[in-house]
């Protein structure tokens, strides 16, 4: 049964009007006949169901009034209390708008429903309602306004938020465009006169006869940038540095290569003119051999500073002590950074005052290791003055603040840098670590790309060699030795390059496949030498191993003709590592194929990494067991064996 309660207040005026008393009769008549008409109508409705028990509760209980300060003429003890509100109230009916307003008690609690999660419709009396709020004569709970809508929570529907598009600078936003298929985008060596004939002569030695897309963007730009020669810019002007992103396999060593040994031909004092930092050793020394190949007839020379050879022995090919101070050896330097920082630290004579071309191959691992600060001593070496008194003091570089009129009216030999790598990144804020002066972007990929992520490099489209083909195999962890011995058996590759994620899976594969035997197989990891993996590699390149088992070591760079396929066996974790393992293979416009073995675990993520790295369609192979199963049986023996030696092992490392 729902009650009502009228709270009355008295009015200054209460006291004075004893004769108004009728008006509180008629208030509780009025009372009584609203709380018989409730009755009737809950009596007239079907009864509550469990469900909505806890809302009716709720709906009954009410508010505990609030509690007034003795001596108050309100308070409960006041026996003038009661008389004054029923006097309050009728003062309202005869003068509505005075002071005092006659209020209908506090509403019920409202149940859950009256808070959007369900609600149930019915009247509701407005304050001051009365018989005189009716004139026409209808009843009270006929003029009452019906409950106002119920707020509904939720409905809200999701939606894809949109990518926010970076602000690139205008030369990462809109870079040279360069065709990515190379077999298409060839040019031959006459259509671009530039170049020295001694050069054009010695690339149809060695059967080259077009350049690949790259190296036709990329050449040209370099001469003309030293046309002017080495000790001065075109135009007394400091000369753009150039950045450039393209495919594994696409000739970009070459693209570095010939500019920079033309504008040194005509060198008169040999200087270090030309540093190409590398990351690796063998990158190092694939690098160094090209150069080696295209200076021989020339009065150029090389030297390659890796820590192959001890510290004195490179010193020797650097400079050499003369009476009046000392004599450099080398026009071109090719290094690692750790060696590289030890020359600049260690070598009497050591100078790269004269440095006009600092290389960057594989740049973006490179910027990974700016921590080493390999490249803030460079710059600091090649920016160190000379005395007053030295023959180059007048073309000594200065590092200016902004370029402007005064700053250029004195000659002064420029550095240029260039970048060279298959997965460039166009984060600015890694980029700016390079300090690159009007940088220019030679590229194949797509034109706006996010900056990197934690590994970096997630937010855009890689570019492939045409020619490669990506599969992906899913099978459980006990059968992926399996699948890479059915791979180089059964589909007759004559050289597999796999790829594992650690020294450790590699060296144990590798002894697990020498126990099957039927495979030249050989390990390249951290555990071989130098000079073992030189070995290693050159027989590779021969044939005479088919399978390769190899760490990331191998990934950068390193180019070894005639590389059929190349097999994840772990799944790279990142998407620029994939695109180094797989660009082992289809380089220079030949074909290839690339296997990945996935977990069920790693089939998803991978998936994915790789369809926002750009990368065609990937085909996925079922091997059914009944092809595994010949190769079960001296699996299991090659098991055991394998067991067997790894506890020899241990024993060894122990004692």
């Amino acid at each position: 049964m729902a009650l009502f309660h009228v709270a009355r207040y008295s009015g200054p005026e209460a006291a004075a009007a004893a004769g108004e008393t009728a008006a509180g009769d008629r208030a509780r008549a009025l009372l009584e006949r609203l709380q018989s008409r409730a009755r009737e109508r809950q009596q007239q409705e079907p009864a509550p169901s469990e469900a909505d028990a806890p809302s009716e509760a709720s709906g009954r209980r009410r508010r505990r009034p609030r509690r007034r300060r003795r001596g108050s003429p309100e308070a409960p003890g006041s026996p003038e209390a009661p008389r004054g509100k029923r006097q309050r109230t009728d003062s309202e009916h005869a003068d509505a708008g005075g002071p005092g307003r006659t209020r209908v008690g506090r509403a019920p609690l409202r149940s859950a429903g009256a808070w959007g999660l369900t609600a149930r419709p019915g009247p509701c009396l407005r304050a001051g309602s009365s018989e005189e709020a009716a004139p026409d004569g209808r009843p009270a709970e006929e003029v009452a306004e019906p409950a106002a809508p119920a707020l509904v929570l939720g409905g809200f529907g999701r939606r894809k938020t949109s990518k926010v598009q970076p602000f690139l600078p205008a030369w990462l936003a809109e870079p040279s465009r360069v065709r990515k298929d190379i077999t298409e985008g060839l040019v031959p060596i006459e259509d671009i006169p530039e170049v020295h004939p001694d050069l054009q002569k010695q690339l149809r030695a060695q059967g080259i006869s077009s350049y690949f897309p790259v190296q036709a963007a990329v050449i040209p730009a370099l001469l003309e940038s030293a046309a002017g020669g080495f000790l001065v810019g075109r135009g007394g002007y400091r000369p753009s540095d150039l950045c450039v992103s393209a495919p594994t396999g696409s000739g970009k060593t070459l693209a570095f290569v010939i500019p920079v040994v033309q504008a040194l031909l005509r060198r008169v004092v040999c200087h270090i003119r030309a540093l190409v930092v590398l990351p690796t050793k063998e990158l190092a020394q694939q690098v160094s051999k090209v150069f080696n190949i295209y200076t021989d007839a020339t009065p150029l020379r090389v030297a390659l500073v890796t820590g192959q050879k001890t510290l004195a022995k490179e010193q020797e090919s650097l400079v050499q002590k003369t009476a009046d101070g000392y004599r450099c050896l080398a026009d071109i330097v090719v290094a690692t950074p750790g060696r590289l920082v030890d020359h600049i630290d260690q070598t009497p004579g050591f100078s790269l005052q004269q440095l006009r071309f600092l290389v960057v191959d594989e740049a973006d691992r490179m910027i990974d290791s700016m921590h080493q600060s390999w490249l803030p001593r460079v710059v600091a070496a090649a920016f160190q003055s000379a005395g007053p008194g030295e023959p180059c003091a007048l073309f000594q570089r200065r590092q200016v603040q902004a370029e402007t009129a005064a700053s250029t009216c004195c000659p002064q030999m420029p550095l240029q840098k260039l970048l060279f790598s298959a997965t460039l990144t166009q984060n600015p804020e890694k980029l700016q670590q390079l300090g690159l002066h009007r940088p220019r972007l030679f590229s194949t990929g797509v034109a706006h790309r996010g900056p990197d992520a934690a590994d970096g490099d997630v937010g855009g489209k890689y570019a492939f060699p045409a020619g490669l083909t990506h599969h992906y195999v899913p099978c459980s962890l006990g059968a992926k030795p399996l699948l890479v011995l059915h791979l180089v058996l059964k589909m007759s590759f004559s050289r597999v390059l796999c790829f594992t994620n650690s020294r450790e899976n590699s060296h144990r594969l590798f002894l697990l496949v020498q126990a099957f035997g039927g495979v030249n197989v050989a390990e390249f990891s951290s555990r071989c030498g130098p000079g073992q993996r030189r070995t290693i590699l050159k027989q590779f390149e021969q044939g005479k191993i088919q399978l390769l088992i190899s760490t990331d070591a191998t990934a950068r760079g390193i180019d070894v003709r005639g590389v059929e396929l190349v097999v994840n066996y772990d799944a790279p974790q990142y998407l620029r590592t994939y695109v180094h393992r797989v660009g082992r293979t289809a380089r220079a416009g030949n074909a290839g194929q690339a296997f990945t073995l996935l977990l069920k675990v790693q089939e998803r993520r991978f998936l994915q990494m790789l369809t926002e790295g750009g990368v065609p369609a990937l085909e996925r192979h079922e091997l059914p067991s009944e092809l595994l199963q010949p190769l079960v049986p001296r699996y299991e023996e090659a098991l055991s064996q394998l067991e067997r030696t790894v506890k020899e092992e241990r024993k060894q490392k122990a004692a």
